[in-house]
């Protein structure tokens, strides 16, 4: 056997039992409790704290966006709305300045 070989299987093996460990991982989740209540708020935490960081650097074109995106989620309750409109909102404001 050669080097490629053995690394492609070693990739192989290891793209298997990261799978086969998610699975087994994701069936021992609790559905009730406090574990189960922190992990279904989970993924807006994470859009918070992304959000957070992007906007501690961001210049005003992205801050005006994000209230523009805000306005619309406030209002709307539509995420596809919301997103388009803070993508076309910053895109419009860094393209005019």
């Amino acid at each position: 056997m050669n080097e490629q070989a053995i690394v492609i299987g070693g990739l192989a093996l290891g793209t298997f039992a990261i799978r086969l460990g998610g699975y087994l991982l994701g069936a021992s989740i609790p559905e009730s409790g406090p574990w189960a209540r922190a992990l279904q708020a989970l993924p807006g935490c994470l859009i918070a704290a992304l959000l957070a960081v992007i906007l501690v650097q961001a210049e005003p074109a992205e801050w005006t966006a994000a209230s523009v995106a805000l306005a619309v989620a406030l209002l709307s309750r539509s995420l596809p709305l919301t997103m388009l409109a803070g993508v076309g909102s910053v895109w419009l404001l860094r393209s005019l300045t």
